[in-house]
């Protein structure tokens, strides 16, 4: 039998959380906190921060064949795979083993997943951006899917708490699509991207070149447990440092620093109990992921936060007379209106300068372009809605240069001595539209090991993506072209939707039971005391990283929680 953590087994909870990622973690932490005794359900392996980060410090040359997939990990792992970079040998660990957990692709979906205490909050990208009051109006306004039950002004301040609580880098800029941050100093530029700053500026009007907003520690600011970037870049595998924001290195910690958490691995939660009487849910069903056995826990309120198809799925097989097709399922909304951004399309130069400069360690984040596209004037386009930012960087130590026929002996090592030539890519990240039809259903014919329903996906990108796109490519080398880039070329690489590692939008919020699964407070319509704050309630996807989003409704979520829960309202 699976290990409680912290805490030893209770009859019944104050709360339960499931899921232990960016939004389990946040969930987790401010509930015990405000009070309440917490069950923390996770459906994979118990992690230690530091210790269980195995590859941390291992070297390039620690690792066989420069750390490629070996044919045992792709065999293990073919769609965790498709991304090209989560399964080499320093991080295929922190993604599922696809023999184990299979799903079923109508049309292709790359649905990638860490299963284990602290979910993918240990191998995100840390990129972290508001939203804005363009992206809130954006489905009203031009009548697309249903409108947001949410502005700005309504999430600004758990904006703020969330930014000052993990640390955000970054530069102030202003901008009315993507509104400031409480940062922390941002990376610096090096002098290529500074370069590239001042010839977008000077060519470009209303397009803008920064940092990237990370969630990186920088500045001389204290945080508990943390210290500052040590600019490895070698996040995929665990921060020993903790300089980078996660459930492990942060919330997890500070709910059990209250001694009102019991955190349970190897959880599986398949459904949510419902009394008729009451209208609320009771608790959760649980299967060990080792023995197999079940449980019941009970709670006054529950967080599902376990990523956007899991905590869906687990609405889904929580049937009942009163929800015969799923708990809150009257809209039918459940499962449609799956969201990712879509990328893999930018280009890459060359720049001939700048020999005599170089750079201090290996930066985990480059340059950021914000959103330029559709905000009025001369940036409306026809042929597309919404719009898409750039992110990318400008680095040396090109290999191709050490290739050439000549290159060898005294030639070879000089040449591999001496830095390369200076490359600079981007690539674009842009908004995919809400459709009802892109969607995800459960095959009760086809089972996982526990006997649960396998995922089945019927979703992919459409017209308004692949118009971006054009777009997307094209910008991209006009930029680099008029800041003197040599050998520009673009490139294509679509992948499918899931590529992204965002996906969202399967239990969306909105105004009405009829059309959405829930309210603006992140709580069902029709079951009040069952939040859902991962990427399941996105209503649009913007063209920014989601994260920090999904932990200011955590955040937000969670203090309506405690204060309905003291009202007896819930």
């Amino acid at each position: 039998m699976s290990k409680f953590y912290y805490n030893e087994e209770q009859e019944s909870y104050d709360a339960i959380v499931v899921g232990t990622g960016i939004s389990g973690g946040w969930a987790a932490k401010e509930l015990c906190e405000a009070g309440l005794k917490t069950l923390v359900l996770e459906r994979g392996r118990m992690v230690k921060h530091i210790d269980d980060y195995v590859t941390a410090n291992k070297d390039p040359w620690d690792f066989p064949n420069g750390g490629e997939a070996t044919k045992e990990i792709i065999e293990q792992q073919p769609k965790q795979n498709r991304t090209g970079y989560t399964t080499n040998q320093a991080s295929h660990m922190w993604f599922v083993n696809d023999k184990e957990h299979p799903y079923n692709e109508t049309k292709r979906f790359d649905w990638m997943r860490g299963y284990h205490l602290g979910g993918r909050s240990l191998q995100w990208g840390r990129q972290s951006y508001r939203w804005s009051d363009i992206d809130f109006n954006a489905n009203k306004k031009e009548g697309i899917s249903i409108d947001w039950p949410v502005r700005y002004k309504d999430i600004a301040p758990w904006y703020s708490k969330v930014e000052t609580y993990i640390g955000v880098s970054g530069e102030a800029l202003n901008l009315p699509q993507l509104p400031d941050s409480e940062f922390l100093p941002m990376m610096e530029l090096n002098c290529v991207e500074q370069h590239f700053r001042e010839k977008v500026a000077e060519n470009f009007d209303g397009r803008v070149v920064t940092a990237g907003r990370t969630a990186h520690l920088t500045g001389t600011k204290q945080f508990d447990g943390r210290s500052k970037c040590q600019f490895r870049n070698r996040c995929i595998r665990g921060c020993p440092f903790g300089a980078y924001f996660s459930s492990l290195s942060s919330t997890l910690p500070a709910a059990e620093a209250t001694g009102n958490m019991t955190l349970r691995p190897d959880s599986i939660v398949h459904e949510i109990m419902y009394d008729p009487d009451t209208k609320k849910a009771t608790g959760v069903k649980v299967i060990d992921a080792n023995t197999k056995e079940t449980f019941e826990f009970k709670a006054k309120v529950i967080f599902l936060c376990a990523s956007a198809i899991a905590s869906t799925s687990i609405l889904m097989q929580s049937k009942s007379d009163t929800f015969p097709n799923g708990m809150g399922n009257e809209s039918d909304q459940l499962g449609r209106n799956i969201m990712d951004h879509h990328l893999g399309v930018g280009a890459s130069g060359k720049f001939d300068g700048f020999e005599d400069n170089y750079y201090k360690g290996r930066k985990p984040s480059g340059i950021y372009i914000p959103r330029f596209r559709n905000l009025g004037g001369t940036s409306e386009r026809s042929e597309y809605k919404r719009g898409f930012g750039y992110q990318g960087g400008a680095s040396r130590g090109n290999w191709e240069d050490t290739v050439a026929e000549l290159a060898y002996g005294k030639d070879l090592k000089d040449a591999v001595l001496k830095p390369g030539g200076w490359q600079f890519g981007m690539t674009g990240f842009g908004e995919v539209l809400p459709y009802e039809e892109n969607r995800f259903t459960l095959d009760y014919d086809k089972l996982d090991d526990w006997g649960l329903p396998t995922v089945t996906f019927d979703a992919e990108f459409k017209e308004n993506e692949w118009k971006m796109r054009e777009d997307m490519k094209q910008s991209a080398v006009d930029m680099l072209t008029k800041a003197g880039l040599k050998d520009v070329t673009p490139y294509d690489n679509p992948g499918a939707l899931g590529l992204g590692i965002h996906e969202m939008g399967t239990a969306r919020m909105g105004r009405d039971r009829k059309t959405s699964v829930l309210n603006g407070n992140n709580q069902l319509h029709d079951v009040s005391n069952v939040y859902v704050t991962d990427g399941s309630f996105m209503t649009s996807a913007n063209c920014v990283n989601p994260s920090l989003t999904y932990m200011a409704f955590t955040a937000r979520a969670a203090d309506h929680a405690v204060k309905e829960l003291k009202k007896g309202n819930i």
